[in-house]
């Protein structure tokens, strides 16, 4: 074969390997979930293996604003879930997702829960504890939703004040504080205290003090380009996916 030859046959693989890489599937997954949808989303993963899809999916689970942050900086992402919209919001106006593919999955409530304590009926008893954990309000949206209820009633900055809150890295490590007993209490998502082992819920917050919670999902730029990511999209936000999420106490969107 001639010098000549061996150039054309490069320079048709250099022209064609664009259109192959922009049609052709990733070999993996890459999705960015909050914390609080670890265990739904996993069981949706393996419904996405057991409908034959032979790709692996990875999962990275966590506090909404971190994922969010990820995702800005580079890290390879094809679909992206939120506890909140201002992450939502946060990505696409740095043009990271695809805005024809963002909505509302799904909704939550905010609980507190602890161990049995029957004087904690109401937000302001908690005055009376000693620690109490919420996620971080800058990165967890929980956090932020449980610091706009406490504020609302007046005793944020009382708590904070008496070095009373105890952060956490995302909700379910709140949750683990207040189900092993290391504070007296801590807020959760409804959805998430259902799953502990000896932590109860003490009182629902009441949702006027909070913003509604609620899940949206988006197809990352490079998602949206992904045969695989879009058909894992539409397993989340299709009636096999409502009802998974129903299933561990998620209010799904009509």
């Amino acid at each position: 074969m001639t010098r000549l030859n061996v150039l054309c046959i490069t320079l048709v693989a250099l022209l064609l390997a664009p259109l192959v890489s922009s049609t052709a599937s990733a070999e993996t997954l890459n999705i960015s979930v909050a914390a609080s949808l670890t265990d739904a989303t996993n069981e949706l993963i393996a419904q996405f293996k057991a409908d034959g899809h032979d790709i692996q999916v990875l999962p990275n689970y966590g506090p909404s604003g971190a994922l969010a942050k990820q995702i800005n900086e580079g890290a390879p992402t094809h679909l992206f879930i939120s506890a909140n919209q201002k992450w939502m919001d946060f990505l696409r106006e740095a043009k990271d997702i695809d805005p024809s593919t963002e909505r509302v999955l799904v909704h939550n409530t905010l609980v507190f829960t602890g161990k049995q304590n029957a004087a904690i009926t109401k937000i302001e008893d908690i005055t009376q504890l000693k620690q109490i954990a919420i996620g971080s309000p800058k990165s967890v949206p929980a956090g932020e939703y449980a610091q706009q209820a406490l504020e609302k009633v007046g005793i944020y900055q009382q708590l904070s004040d008496e070095k009373k809150l105890i952060l956490a890295k995302d909700v379910r490590q709140a949750l683990t504080y207040a189900d092993r007993g290391e504070v007296d209490g801590a807020f959760v998502y409804k959805t998430d205290a259902l799953l502990g082992k000896n932590a109860v819920i003490l009182f629902e917050t009441p949702q006027e003090l909070y913003q509604p919670v609620t899940y949206p999902i988006a197809l990352t730029v490079a998602g949206a380009k992904d045969t695989e990511a879009k058909a894992f999209y539409e397993l989340l936000v299709g009636d096999k996916g409502k009802a998974v999420f129903e299933k561990y106490g998620f209010t799904v969107e009509k």
